[in-house]
């Protein structure tokens, strides 16, 4: 489905592409240095696993500051008004929980790599396929949204044409990615966090001192009541949902994993506790700026775009002014690429260590400069894929929430096999393909707000139900000497 081209841009399209080399450049730089540093294999896929404080709580806040973060919040609130806005929120709740997870997951995987050698060791390999399947399904359709956003981004803010600025970015991104691993990424994640930050204040600055509330908020109730209101079921429904598909995001996804293995352990559940407070006011000071559309007379032609066009009428970018344009398009390019980077590192991880050595080359020792380059192809196999799809242009809502269900589905099944000594493994399978399934026909049957829902509280039960119908005993020690 093609969306209508937006006509009024707030840089010109040289400023634009100038903005594009710059930041490309020194983000591929900065992989080329840190990349030094990756001196094998597990150096690239996991920086070392000697990552810092400050480090970790930047790439993991950075990580989570998705263009859906600050592209998808407005188009919440402009959806499902205040409910909306606190809905996409709630996605910080899987940060706080996975804060203790990251400490179990220490202690159970001291030498892990990926989410699915937990699985693989945990649950055997029919239910590893299974939860292979739906972690590089998400990942995909995650990282296709940001590739949709880049495009979307560079041709409503500069007058770019779409399929270019999807090109560059995507470039930048695997070009510093393949060079220095997670090194760069964590690297460009820190600078990204801090420009991030500081381009929030400024703009929510502007936005608190050139937007009248109280008359904001009259003409809400005046012309779209429901916005404001307390009882909205589908708002109050996306809440629930949205706050469950986030679990699910983080609980199953390698990008966090990942991180878990690259942090000292006594790091880990500092920074993703850190990191979700830090997170959580962004996407409401994200969305509560599309609330004032209405009153500014902004007439919201592309839905994606909606943050980035209500936050240049009211910082007088629409009226040629330079500065605020370039703040803009500064910060959604660095909520992409530290998001960009992260899927990339983290999906090539589970192709190459998952994929290639555990499940092609089962057996036969690789050398590590073999894995290394394997890793490689993947990121570039994985970026022009992503690519690809995000040809069509789809709305980035519809392309995210499809996996709403899928990963829903796994949460239960971490849980379980994280905390549950006895479980039952058939249960477990059940638990992933039935409540995918579930999810997906209330999808298509009811709508986006429940499918993640009912893909839950079917996983659940089919996993409760697996803790007292024929548990069997695990023996907690092959997690750490089977890697």
């Amino acid at each position: 489905m093609m969306i209508a081209e937006i006509n009024s841009h707030i840089l010109d399209p040289a400023t634009g592409l100038l903005l594009l080399v710059v930041f490309g450049g020194l983000w591929i730089a900065l992989g080329v240095w840190w990349g030094k540093k990756a001196k094998s294999s597990e150096g690239f896929m996991l920086a070392g696993r000697n990552v810092g404080l400050a480090l970790g709580t930047a790439t993991a806040m950075a990580t989570w500051i998705t263009s859906n973060t600050t592209m998808m919040a407005p188009v919440f609130a402009l959806k499902q008004g205040v409910w909306g806005m606190l809905a996409y929120a709630t996605a910080s709740f899987g940060l706080f929980l996975f804060a203790p997870m990251a400490m179990r997951i220490h202690k159970l995987l001291p030498n892990g790599y990926t989410s699915g050698d937990f699985f693989r060791l945990r649950f055997g390999n029919v239910a590893w396929g299974i939860f292979l399947a739906i972690s590089l399904l998400y990942s995909m359709s995650w990282l296709v949204t940001m590739a949709i956003a880049g495009g979307e981004l560079v041709n409503a803010l500069s007058g770019i044409d779409y399929v270019t600025g999807l090109t560059v970015i995507l470039l930048v991104c695997i070009g510093y990615t393949l060079f220095g691993g997670l090194f760069a990424v964590i690297g460009t994640d820190y600078l990204q966090s801090v420009i991030i930050l500081i381009g929030i204040v400024v703009i929510g600055v502007a936005v608190l001192t050139k937007t009248d509330i109280p008359e904001m908020a009259a003409h809400l109730k005046t012309t779209q009541p429901s916005l404001v209101s307390v009882f909205m079921p589908v708002a109050l429904l996306a809440v629930f949902n949205n706050m469950f598909f986030g679990f699910g995001e983080v609980f199953h996804n390698n990008v966090w994993w990942s991180r878990v293995f690259a942090m000292r352990k006594s790091v880990a559940p500092k920074a993703f506790f850190l990191a979700g407070v830090l997170w959580f006011p962004i996407p409401i000071a994200a969305g509560f700026i599309a609330l004032s559309a209405g009153v500014l007379g902004i007439n919201i032609v592309n839905e994606n775009m909606t943050g980035p066009l209500v936050a240049s009428q009211i910082m007088g970018a629409d009226g040629g002014g330079t500065l605020p344009g370039i703040i803009i398009f500064t910060v959604l390019f660095c909520s992409l690429a530290s998001s960009i980077d992260s899927l990339l590192a983290a999906t090539s991880d589970l192709i190459t260590r998952d994929g290639f050595e555990k499940m092609f080359k089962r057996g036969v020792k690789l050398e590590d400069a073999v894995i290394r380059k394997a890793g490689k192809y993947a990121i570039i196999g994985i970026g022009l894929l992503a690519w690809l799809l995000a040809l069509p242009r789809w709305p980035i809502q519809q392309a995210l929430f499809l996996s709403g269900p899928l990963v829903a589905s796994v949460i239960w099944p971490v849980i379980a096999g994280l905390y549950w000594q006895k479980v039952n493994r058939g249960f477990i399978i059940a638990a992933m393909i039935l409540g995918s399934a579930s999810g997906l026909w209330a999808y298509f049957s009811i709508g986006w707000f429940v499918a993640s829902l009912i893909s839950v509280a079917v996983s659940m039960l089919l996993t409760v139900a697996g803790r007292f119908v024929a548990p069997q005993t695990f023996d907690w020690k092959k997690l750490s000497s089977d890697i």
